[in-house]
This record gives structure tokens, sequence and C-alpha cells, in this order.
């Protein structure tokens, strides 16, 4: 992936983050990436919801027929 232009620090418990560390070390990758692929899925779970929400909400626009 290329563009990467921007962090983000996130303050958590030293034990959640050395537990997460380890984790990653098991699987042999690592934390950055583990956490952009954790974000990406979250979006796209979040705009799926929304979309599922928007369509059994009524339209604002008045239909013309």
């Amino acid at each position: 992936m290329s563009g990467k232009d921007s962090g983000l620090r996130v303050r958590v418990e030293k034990a959640l983050r050395n537990e997460f560390l380890e984790a990653c070390h098991a699987q042999d990758r690592p934390a950055a990436q583990v956490i952009r692929e954790f974000m990406r899925e979250y979006v796209a779970r979040s705009a799926e919801k929304n979309k599922n929400a928007d369509e059994g909400r009524p339209s604002s626009d008045p239909v013309r027929t």
C-alpha cells in the first residue's frame, strides 16, 4: 500500500499493547498492518450498516409519479 501520509496515536493499557504485539509477532505480521486491516474492515461494516439503515428509512425526497 502506498500513500501513507498520516499517523494515528492511540493510548491503550500497557498490558493490552503487549498482548497485541505478541499476537502480531506470533503471526509474523506487523502491528501497523493488522491495525490498518481492522480499520478497513470496520469502515466497510459501518458503511454496510448505514446502507441497510438508509434502506429501511423513508426517503426525505418526495416521490414523483
